[in-house]
């Protein structure tokens, strides 16, 4: 008799659906944003001038490198970043514990996927023992990412290197997975056993192969019957008629597998069997079906049998969840993703840690912003016992910036502050760069308000960073704004910093009067210390724009820091374009004394004397004191100077 439901299946037209969805991830570059290229570059010219500057915030937002677990389309690639096998190899060899070793590849921004454990495995074939430790740290702490082809991989390095023991060991595993041995393993291992000799070790592995053989077999025969016709009860009367078939759970999962192009018939197969006491699915078969159902064009029925599954005490494996959260990502079915995340949340294997982050990452660069699903993921993430972190945060953020959504990261913060997340200094230190300096001047006064209003103050590093931002994107009068709120709530740790890097901004905009003027009020009235590096990079923008007296000025202030003066620019400026008063004005401002010494007036002569301005070295020495006038190597310098060849001067400072 035939039942509704399969009537209403084949009336549906999935009986002639041969949509093929590959489960293999497609991978891009990242591309990034476009003014990134700009500030790059804006800011290494920007910062040669500051030696001392700190470590720079911009690094997390212009990291090009892959950056994540897998890329599933054109507009932004989340690739994990490539790790050399020899860099592995080191890492297990050592005795590092699993969190040690968790630290380093996450470090190194590298994400544990089945595809890196099968590259790992390959290029360790010959290295039983890194293998074997790769191989049960992934179990033991990634364990969704290890596939039938993982196994096989690590039963061959185990078979041709001759580790019996853990040879049949991983095969009894495997079994209890529903994995079987691969033909080339197969192939390859046999070669192997026959050469060494071991009698029954090859005889149980022709046995155990014979056997995977005889299954395939079969299955390929149902399925051709299957496949043939449209369902009907002489296909139901052919497959009850096959002779020497008994359906295991290895043989309904094979046949499952094999009419993953035409879910609908398997979904039929699934039903009948069941119906006609043939068989009685388990776990292993419910998760063959859900993989085959986990598609665009079949998810009600897919909802429908894993709530079935789970009603009936059966989880979904991690294989499963992670084949099908692929597909539902490739397909940017974010939503329906998010629904199987809480899926599994809500079972008894918990998905890991960086698939919260995953996810997170792939709901920031959909086209539109779901902060509800945002939420959502969230939510779950916590209630199940995690914790959120910064490097989750930091992934989220680079995301955002790969798609040029960083002005968000207000609401991201906020919604991961709720999840229990507390942004601790680095992190606020690039989030407030991260926003100044693309010009989100309204965002990153959110983002100073919203920390001080949680009770929280930005600690120094960040307003330097803030600032430095602001200089970056152009912005001076804004930059200047956040140095005065950064003295106001008495964060002076960094202020010379702080203060150089404004400076830096104001010399770059041909404003160096403006600076200096700045720096004399800091000085006068807020009592700053500017670095030696500071004065020395104004001095220079001084002189070159003609402000030889406010230059001059500035020797006044170094000395009071206890700074030594800066004598090269001026004695090169009053050379080049200065007059004899000059020069006797900057000697007598260099120095607590009447004059400095008699090699600092040697410098100048003879600097005169290389820019052939011999006029201006004589009406220079006349206006020295008789002591200069007088000194026997002025006079050599000046006879010298008459036969073409000066005598070059002692140098020496004040």
């Amino acid at each position: 008799m035939r039942h509704p439901w399969r009537l209403l299946l084949l009336r549906s037209g999935y009986a002639r659906s041969s949509i093929h969805i590959s489960t293999h991830f497609s991978h891009f570059q990242v591309k990034s944003h476009p003014n990134l290229q700009i500030l790059r570059s804006f800011t290494s010219s920007f910062l040669t001038h500051a030696p001392h500057v700190l470590s720079h915030p911009f690094e997390l937002f212009t990291n090009s490198s892959r950056i994540g677990t897998c890329s599933f389309s054109s507009e932004v690639s989340l690739e994990p970043k490539d790790i050399d096998h020899v860099a592995v190899t080191d890492l297990f060899t050592k005795p590092n514990s699993d969190e040690e070793i968790r630290t380093h590849l996450e470090s190194n921004n590298v994400v544990i996927s089945h595809d890196w454990v099968l590259k790992i495995l390959r290029n360790l074939d010959h290295s039983p023992d890194v293998a074997s430790r790769v191989f049960d740290w992934v179990l033991k702490n990634e364990g969704e990412r290890l596939s039938s082809k993982s196994y096989n991989l690590m039963l061959g390095i185990l078979g041709i290197n001759g580790f019996m023991k853990e040879f049949w060991d991983l095969v009894k595993t495997m079994k209890t997975k529903g994995y079987g041995v691969s033909k080339d393993v197969y192939v390859r291992v046999l070669e192997k056993f026959e050469k060494d000799g071991l009698v029954s070790d090859v005889e149980n592995l022709r046995g155990l192969y014979a056997s995977k053989t005889t299954v395939e077999n079969i299955c390929s025969r149902i399925c051709k019957i299957i496949r043939l016709e449209v369902w009907s009860d002489d296909v139901e009367c052919r497959l009850r008629s096959m002779e020497n078939v008994t359906f295991s759970s290895d043989l309904v999962k094979m046949v499952l597998e094999h009419l993953a192009t035409e879910p609908s018939k398997a979904l039929i197969f699934f039903r009948w069997i069941e119906e006609s006491s043939l068989f009685k699915h388990d776990e292993q078969t419910y998760n063959a079906l859900a993989r085959v159902l986990g598609r665009e064009d079949c998810i009600d029925r897919f909802w429908k049998l894993v709530d079935e599954m789970r009603s009936l005490g059966y989880e979904m494996e991690a294989v499963t969840y992670v084949k099908i959260l692929e597909r539902f990502i490739k397909r940017k079915m974010i939503k329906e993703a998010v629904d199987l995340y809480e899926f599994v949340m809500g079972g008894a294997h918990n998905p890991s840690v960086q698939d919260c982050t995953f996810l997170l990452r792939k709901i920031v660069v959909g086209k539109d912003l779901d902060m509800d699903l945002f939420l959502r993921v969230v939510k779950v993430f916590v209630e199940a016992g995690n914790v959120l972190t910064n490097s989750t945060f930091d992934a989220v953020l680079k995301s955002l910036l790969s798609v040029g959504r960083l002005g968000d990261c207000n609401k991201i913060l906020k919604a991961m502050e709720e999840g229990g997340l507390v942004a601790g200094s680095a992190m606020q230190s690039k989030i407030a760069f991260g926003l100044s300096s693309t010009g989100r001047k309204d965002e990153a006064t959110d983002f100073v308000d919203t920390v001080e209003a949680s009770g929280c103050n930005l600690d120094d590093k960040t307003w330097v960073s803030l600032i430095e931002g602001h200089c970056v994107a152009g912005d001076i009068e804004r930059a200047f704004h956040c140095f005065q709120k950064m003295l106001e709530r008495g964060k002076t740790l960094r202020a010379a910093c702080a203060f150089e890097l404004l400076v830096n901004a104001y010399c770059h905009k041909k404003r160096a009067l403006d600076a200096c003027k700045l720096l004399c009020e800091q000085v006068s009235e807020k009592q700053l210390k500017p670095w030696h590096t500071t004065y020395k990079v104004l001095i220079n923008n001084l002189l070159v724009q003609g402000c030889f007296k406010d230059a001059l000025s500035l020797l006044g202030l170094m000395k009071s820091h206890g700074f030594p003066p800066y004598v090269d620019p001026f004695i090169e400026y009053v050379s080049k374009s200065g007059t004899a008063d000059d020069a006797i004005i900057f000697l007598k401002a260099m120095t607590v004394q009447r004059f400095p010494s008699t090699s600092v007036f040697l410098r100048v002569f003879e600097a005169f004397f290389k820019a052939r301005r011999h006029n201006e070295a004589q009406d220079f020495l006349s206006k020295c004191p008789g002591y200069i006038r007088n000194h026997a190597d002025v006079l050599n310098l000046f006879c010298s100077s008459k036969t073409g060849q000066v005598a070059p001067a002692t140098n020496a400072a004040a």
